[in-house]
């Protein structure tokens, strides 16, 4: 008997008032803007058409969490979670589909705020950092193609544009 295939799919679509954690939610609309509902703190850090959207990857929660950090979907501040998808190549420039409709495109990694310290060891929220962790860091994306996201959603990596 053949192992059923496992597909990359958003994990938790999260959302807040401003701050962390941001709470799991089952469904919700990705605008340009980003999520409706979700507020950001600090505007000049986070948000904005090229930060409309934080990703994260559940296998990195997991591997953080052996290392008895404290972290879990929604605590680092991202809108998804993102489940078996290969984090390595996720890059500025790469797009991926949401489900049937949403489009997005990573545009930077993210800089680890003081507000995230919490949810590591020793308060060391720079363990996400790109600069000194590469492969490790969160993920803004800007939204090309807007539309409704479900928790299950399959994700998938789109070709190189050209």
């Amino acid at each position: 008997m053949q192992p059923e295939a496992v597909f990359p799919h958003i994990f938790q679509i999260s959302i807040s008032n401003g701050g962390v954690p941001k709470l799991g939610q089952p469904e919700a609309l990705l605008t340009e803007s980003g999520i409706v509902g979700d507020v950001q703190r600090h505007t000049k850090y986070h948000g904005g058409p090229d930060r409309a959207l934080c990703i994260y990857s559940l296998e990195r929660i997991l591997a953080l969490q052996q290392e008895q950090h404290p972290i879990f979907p929604g605590a680092s501040g991202e809108n998804l979670t993102i489940a078996h998808l290969d984090w390595e190549l996720l890059v500025p420039g790469v797009r991926l589909r949401l489900g049937k409709q949403v489009v997005i495109e990573i545009t930077s990694y993210t800089t680890p705020c003081r507000h995230i310290a919490p949810y590591f060891v020793g308060q060391d929220q720079d363990r996400v950092s790109q600069k000194q962790h590469p492969g490790w860091s969160r993920l803004y994306a800007k939204v090309l193609n807007p539309g409704l996201l479900k928790v299950g959603d399959q994700v998938h990596l789109l070709p190189a544009e050209k």
